[in-house]
C-alpha cells in the first residue's frame, strides 16, 4: 500500500516523499472499525462536531452573499483531508456541501463508505477515496473551495509539504480550516498523560508530543505558503461533560481559519467581501449552534 506514496508530483512545490507517516497509519488501522461508536475511542471527536461544524459553517457564510436555506453550504466543494470514518464529512454533507474525503488508511475509507451508504442524500454528496493528499494534487489543482484538516496535522510526517499541497488543491481565495494541539507543557500533561494514560479518553499512543504544532509555527508556515491567517481560536474539552467549548487560550487545542491568496490568479474580479467584514466576524465565528 505504501509504495503508492513514492510517486512524485510534477508540479511546483512537489517533493519526492510523502507527508504520510506509516507508523501513524498502522495506529489508525487498528481502530478503523470503531469510528462510529459514539461512546468509544472516538467519543471526543464526535463531540467536537458541536463546535467545529458551526465554526466552519458560520465562517463560510460570513464570506458569501449566497444563502440557501436548509442547505447553507450548497455549491461549496470541500476536501476533508484525513477524513477517518467520515465523522466530519457527513455533517458538512448534510449542510449541502459536496464533500470529498481522503484518508491513506483503506479500512477507514471502507468504514466511511459503508456508513454514508445508509443515507441516500449523503451517498450522493460525499465521495471517499483511499489516498494521501500528495496523490490527488496532480488531478485536483485549484479544485476545492474549502479544505478541512481536523486533528490531522499532528500526525503528518512533513507539515510544510502538507501545507504546500493544501495550497495547490485550493482555489484562489479558498478557505483552509485546521484543528490541532499546541506543543506546551500543559498539552503534554493533559493531552497525553491524563487523556491517554489516566482517563483513556483517546487510545494510548494516539499522539506524540514531539509532533504537536504551536500556533505560531503553523501561522508562519501558512503565511510563507501564500495563506492569510484570519482566525485562531482556543478550544477546550471537558471530559466530565464530554463537551467542547471555545476559550481565549490556545495552550491546548486550537482551530485556525486561513484564506489562500488570490492575487496571482485574479484575472477577473471576484465576489470576495471586504477583508474587514471577515475580520470583524472572525472573533465570533463558530460560537453559535
Amino acid at each position: 500500500q505504501l509504495s503508492l506514496f513514492r510517486f512524485t508530483v510534477k508540479r511546483p512545490f512537489s517533493t519526492s516523499y510523502s507527508s504520510v507517516d506509516s507508523k501513524e497509519m498502522k495506529k489508525f488501522q487498528l481502530l478503523a472499525h470503531k469510528w462510529w461508536d459514539e461512546e468509544g475511542e472516538y467519543a471526543a471527536l464526535h463531540a467536537m462536531n458541536d463546535i467545529r461544524v458551526p465554526f466552519i459553517r458560520d465562517t463560510l457564510l460570513s464570506m458569501s452573499s449566497n444563502y440557501h436555506p436548509g442547505n447553507p453550504l450548497s455549491g461549496i466543494k470541500i476536501l476533508d483531508v484525513g477524513c477517518g470514518g467520515g465523522l466530519l464529512s457527513e455533517p458538512l454533507g448534510r449542510l449541502g456541501a459536496s464533500v470529498t474525503g481522503i484518508d491513506p488508511v483503506e479500512d477507514n475509507i471502507r468504514t466511511a463508505d459503508r456508513h454514508k451508504s445508509f443515507d441516500p442524500v449523503l451517498d450522493k454528496r460525499i465521495q471517499y477515496k483511499s489516498s494521501s493528499l500528495e496523490e490527488i494534487v496532480e488531478e485536483s489543482m485549484e479544485t476545492f473551495d474549502v479544505i478541512v484538516a481536523s486533528e490531522v496535522v499532528e500526525h503528518v510526517a512533513d507539515l510544510e509539504t502538507f501545507i504546500k499541497c493544501c495550497s495547490q488543491v485550493l482555489k484562489p481565495e479558498g478557505s483552509l480550516f485546521i484543528t490541532t494541539i499546541n506543543k506546551t507543557q500543559l498539552s503534554y500533561v493533559l493531552g497525553i498523560v491524563v487523556a491517554e494514560k489516566i482517563m483513556g479518553i483517546v487510545p494510548e499512543g494516539t499522539h506524540e508530543w514531539e509532533k504537536f504544532v504551536p500556533p505560531e509555527e503553523l501561522e508562519r508556515l501558512l503565511e510563507s505558503n501564500g495563506f492569510s491567517v484570519r482566525t485562531v481560536n482556543g478550544m477546550l474539552y471537558n471530559p466530565l461533560s464530554g463537551s467542547w467549548g471555545w476559550m481565549e487560550s490556545t495552550s491546548l487545542n486550537y482551530a485556525v481559519h486561513a484564506v489562500k491568496s488570490g492575487a496571482q490568479a485574479r484575472s477577473h474580479t471576484t465576489d470576495a467581501p471586504p477583508e474587514t467584514d471577515i475580520q470583524q466576524h472572525s472573533a465570533t465565528a463558530g460560537t453559535a449552534g
